[in-house]
């Protein structure tokens, strides 16, 4: 750990599966920095938070009474302490002010996630919110933001306050489709994932078209597989077309106005986005999401700590 700076904080990323923790000076400068698989899954059943916290800033030599700022599942209801959504439409900004404080022996604050009540369809986010809020301090507050994954977010956001959001569990209908359903058998588990563009493109198009039905598409993916001779990974980029154009076309709603789609994502999936949504006539662009929920906690602790005094 650098000794050049004194630490500011600690900013935690508490995820179901993994563990991230990064001591930052009053600039936002890394320090340190930890991670591990003590996700909110190893650590509730025996209530270790407190000790895996512990352990990782005595790592880092941290102060003992260094504040830390906490995002994701340790605030979820099976989590440390339950930080209740707030919903929408709220401002970014304002996360900090309904974090919630488990009993330690240094200052420990758990930001919320977000609840989508009347706005829009029962949804609900954690982690992601603070994920949006780096990407307001990096200079964007208003547009539409889709953060692809295991669930997908969709999200409108207008000067830094979230209207609505919506989720679309792609990424899990595709890991159950493609190992669990009768379409395993045509999907090697073994592929190297590259994308087969005239297939994707192909899916994608279809499911942009009139009348088009999801349900009755997926199991041309397996009679393909019996009648020809498909190429390399075509089968998994058809599905993969499919999934990702019908959560398209049923979030028309977010793009119709104009507004820029900005998506959060791995460089590959943002590329299949982008392919996705270009079809669709919408306009798209990455973000780099490697450091926004650094960026989003960091923003949070200022907020915090700058109050406190």
């Amino acid at each position: 750990m650098s000794t050049h700076n004194a630490p500011f904080a600690a900013l935690v990323d508490w995820g179901t599966s993994n563990f991230r923790l990064w001591l930052v000076d009053a600039e936002g400068a890394i320090l340190g920095e930890r991670q591990s698989a003590d996700g909110m899954s190893a650590c509730a059943a025996d209530n270790r938070f407190a000790t895996v916290l512990e352990d990782n800033l005595q790592a880092l030599n941290a102060p003992e009474d260094l504040p830390v700022v906490i995002a994701g599942m340790a605030g979820a209801r099976a989590g440390w302490l339950e930080a209740p959504y707030v919903e929408t439409p709220t401002a970014l900004s304002g996360l900090h002010l309904h974090t919630v404080s488990p009993k330690t022996s240094r200052p420990v604050s758990i930001l919320p996630g977000l609840c989508q009540k009347d706005t829009g369809p029962f949804d609900v986010m954690r982690g992601e919110e603070t994920q949006l809020a780096g990407v307001v301090a990096g200079g964007i507050s208003t547009g539409i933001i889709c953060m692809p994954g295991t669930h997908c977010k969709w999200v409108d956001l207008e000067e830094g306050v979230v209207k609505r959001f919506r989720t679309a569990m792609t990424g899990e209908m595709f890991d159950l489709l493609s190992k669990q359903s009768i379409l395993r058998l045509s999907i090697p588990q073994d592929s190297d994932h590259s994308t087969h563009d005239v297939a994707f493109d192909t899916a994608v198009a279809e499911a942009l078209s009139e009348g088009f039905s999801l349900t009755t598409s997926l199991f041309s993916i397996r009679a393909g597989g019996l009648l020809s001779t498909p190429a390399p990974n075509e089968a998994a980029s058809r599905l993969s077309g499919l999934l990702i154009g019908a959560e398209i076309a049923g979030m028309r709603q977010f793009y119709a106005s104009g507004k820029t789609v900005h998506i959060v994502a791995s460089k590959s999936l943002s590329a299949l986005y982008i392919r996705a949504l270009t079809q669709a006539g919408a306009k798209a662009q990455s973000l780099d999401g490697s450091a926004l929920v650094r960026d989003g906690l960091f923003a949070a602790a200022q907020h915090l700590l700058t109050s406190a005094k």
